[in-house]
């Protein structure tokens, strides 16, 4: 079995790219590759024609106060899921693109601050991970962040981006109920809020109010 390091770097002996040709540049850009892998029996396999979502690094963060045990959650229009035929507003965690110069965790702070209204005083990490590998480049950063909720809701967003978002504050175990029910189908809040279910005691040991106030 073959692993990835936080690099994703391929070795040019596993993989021949033989073109690359951007075919639409808009609010997103699709690429269309030809290539050849190595294949597991051994040599490189026939010629493959893919198109290619180029997305790009997001990072994401869960808001959480643990001092009010709350999780803020936004909600937006998605068009893919419209295009799904599925509701298309979801409950999210906050998310956005990581722009030049931007950190992952710089990008967080500022999407939490823009999206929700939330000051960010610690981030901890979730994982790291491709949404759709057989169809987008995009990988996600995936953070914990603590916030103090009081006073957070209302309506948010950028409004030269086109952006509508409600935010909602609501507690951990209605958070991780509504992903029970199936209210959750954004991947990246998924995996947050089960990281959530799985270690709260341990992150709000570590987010004492003792630590908040150093």
């Amino acid at each position: 079995m073959r692993g990835n390091d936080d690099t994703n770097v391929t070795n040019g002996n596993d993989v021949e790219l033989i073109d690359r040709e951007v075919v639409h540049d808009g609010f997103f850009r699709l690429d269309r590759y030809r290539l050849r892998h190595r294949q597991f029996a051994g040599g490189l396999g026939p010629v493959l024609t893919r198109e290619v979502l180029e997305r790009g690094k997001v990072a994401a963060v869960l808001p959480v106060d643990p001092v009010r045990d709350r999780v803020v959650l936004i909600e937006q229009f998605r068009p893919g899921a419209w295009g799904a035929d599925w509701d298309p507003w979801l409950l999210e965690c906050v998310a956005g693109v990581i722009e030049p110069g931007e950190t992952p965790e710089d990008l967080s702070r500022r999407e939490a601050l823009e999206e929700a209204g939330c000051v960010i005083t610690d981030l901890v990490p979730i994982a790291a991970f491709l949404t759709s590998p057989g169809a987008t480049t995009e990988t996600v950063r995936l953070f914990c962040g603590r916030v103090d909720s009081e006073g957070v809701g209302g309506l948010h967003g950028l409004a030269e981006e086109g952006e509508d978002i409600r935010v909602s504050v609501v507690s951990v175990d209605e958070a991780v109920a509504l992903l029970d029910k199936g209210k959750i189908v954004n991947a990246k809040t998924i995996i947050a809020l089960q990281w959530i279910a799985r270690h709260y005691a341990s992150l709000k040991a570590r987010w004492s109010p003792k630590d908040r106030d150093e």
